[in-house]
Formats: C-alpha cells, structure tokens, sequence
C-alpha cells in the first residue's frame, strides 16, 4: 500500500479522538484567559495610572531582550500563515459540509488559543514605549506575505514532530524572557510570558502525543519522519523575519544572536529539546523497524552528542544588531 494511503489512515484513526484531545489539551473560551486579564483596563480611572507604572518597569530592561520580546510576539502574530500551512496536511480537511473532519477542527481551537498570545504580546509592546510600532507592525506584515517554508510538505508525521519541537521551543523561549522580567522586578510581564508559556507547553504535550500514536502503529515510518527533520534542522517560523525596506536577509540571524547572548532560546535548547523528544518518545525502545528505521534510529540516538560538540565552537557576536523596532529607553 503506498505509503501516502497509511498516513490516510493512521489520521483517520487517530481522528477518532480529536473531541478527547480537545477536552485534553485546549481550554474552552469562557475558561481560559484573554488578554485583557493582564493589561490596564481602559474602563478604569487608574488606567493612566497604570500604564506610567507599566512604561516606568519597561525602562530597566535591556536593548537584546526587547529584541527577542519583539521577536517573539511577531512570531506569534504572523498565526494566519501557520493556520494555513496546517489545513493543507495530508488528512486535514476543512472544507463545507459533510467533508469537515475532526483534524480542522483541532486546528480552528488551537489557532483560537495562540492568537490571544500575538493579541497580549502586541498591545503590551504598544503600552511599553520602547518600540516603534510601525516598523514592528511592517515586519509582521512582511513575515505573513512571505510566509515560510518548513521543510514538512504536506506529511502528517513530519509535521507533528515539527510542531512538537516548535511548540517546546516556543515555551523555551517565553520562560527565558519571564525569568529576566522576573529579575528586573517586572511582576507584569512576567505573568504575561509565564501564562504564555504554559499554553506553548500543553500544546507541546498535544502535538507530541499525536507523534507518541503514530509511533505505535506506523514505527518505522516515524522514525524516517523524526530523522528527516532533525537531519535538516528545525527552523523557527520566523525565520524569513526581515525589516521594512529590507529583502529576506540576516534579521533572523541577528533575532537569535540576541536570544543566546541573554540566553532566552541557545543551540544548547535546542540540543535539549531533541533529547526531550527522544526520551518522551522511547525511541531507543521502538520495534518492529525495518532496516532503514533502524539505521534512522541510530542516527537520532547519536545526534544530540555530536550537536553539541558543534556547538562548543559557535561564536556569538558581542555586540548586538540594532534593529528599527527598539527605540532607547530614556529616564
């Protein structure tokens, strides 16, 4: 049978369970916080008040992690391109009437919880006075035009170990920005990025589960899928990220050199979240693999190790690259 048709099927019966994922790892919109919860609240005299406060803490922090702040929201905002890329995977159909399956309707509710994350994110930005807006709202609609090219195609499992992988990273990075809003004394925006953050992992826990089934009936396929990915890396989905006036270029670059000199998102996170995988996913345990899984899994098994010897010679720049979006602090 091709191997196109067995994914069919292994989605059509993982789909059996969408309505328990949902109620497993998304939240219903009357329970789960909104942006609002964590920003002044306009109808209220103190408003003005409130956002000074907020503006006064926004001066402590420093020029890289504004950077990665910035980075960081554009990515969540740039959504209509990852809800779209979703809907085009291979067993995932949203199309009317009796063609709409479970799948759509997985990625309809998770696309309703992360698009609160760009909502919050962006408006605290607006609120802080330490960006230029306007050259922060011109790159996300660039990052949408241009949209982003993964490496998964339309393969279900390439996907999930993508989104895996992505939504720990996501979580990774929003911790390490809340622990240095922590240390600064900014209580505000630490809750912002540690809520945040919480939803990145439950979603994490969904997206590695969905792999955690497949592995239990198409192995050796999946392990082709995680080895393919990690041999080609996980890019993030911003990694098309540039400026106005600017061609497709280093931004990305020069976004992650500040993440790993304030050591938010590092090459050693990103070794760790592949270790993570492989042990959650017992891929020393899998059988019944044919021989190209097998040798597949000794790749992966090995990868971490010689990944991080790698990284022990990367080289990050002193010196930050000074972006449009952040403007100096000024007491």
């Amino acid at each position: 049978m091709p191997i196109k048709n067995v994914r069919l099927e292994v989605m059509h019966f993982l789909e059996q369970n969408i309505d328990g994922f949902i109620n497993q790892y998304l939240i219903p919109v009357e329970k789960i916080w909104q942006p609002t919860d964590f920003l002044p609240n306009s109808q209220e005299d103190t408003f003005l008040e409130d956002v000074r406060e907020l503006r006064e803490l926004a001066k402590e922090l420093p020029y890289d992690f504004w950077v990665v702040l910035v980075g960081d929201t554009i990515t969540e905002e740039a959504l209509p391109t990852y809800e779209s890329w979703l809907m085009e995977v291979e067993g995932i159909d949203n199309v009317d009437g009796e063609s709409r399956n479970g799948w759509s309707k997985w990625i309809r509710h998770w696309t309703g919880e992360e698009n609160r994350h760009g909502d919050l994110l962006n408006k605290y930005l607006y609120l802080s006075g330490r960006v230029n807006m306007k050259e922060v709202e011109r790159t996300t609609q660039y990052l949408i035009n241009d949209g982003f090219d993964i490496g998964t195609g339309r393969d279900p499992y390439k996907n999930f170990i993508y989104t895996s992988f992505q939504e720990l990273a996501t979580f990774v990075s929003h911790n390490g920005i809340a622990e240095l809003a922590k240390k600064s004394g900014n209580e505000k925006l630490t809750r912002i990025c540690k809520r945040i953050a919480g939803d990145e992992m439950r979603h994490h826990h969904a997206y590695s589960e969905f792999v955690s089934r497949i592995f239990e009936v198409d192995p050796s396929e999946m392990m082709l899928a995680f080895s393919y990915m990690m041999k080609q890396k996980i890019v993030m989905p911003a990694h098309f990220l540039r400026e106005s006036g600017q061609k497709i270029s280093s931004a990305f670059e020069q976004f992650s050199n500040s993440a790993q000199r304030i050591g938010v998102y590092t090459t050693s996170d990103y070794i760790d979240i592949m270790q993570k995988l492989i042990e959650k996913w017992k891929i020393d345990k899998v059988s019944n693999l044919t021989d190209e899984a097998e040798r597949a899994r000794d790749y992966l098994m090995k990868l971490p190790a010689r990944m991080a010897k790698i990284s022990e010679r990367l080289i990050i720049p002193p010196e930050p690259y000074i972006f449009k979006w952040v403007v100096p602090a000024t007491k």
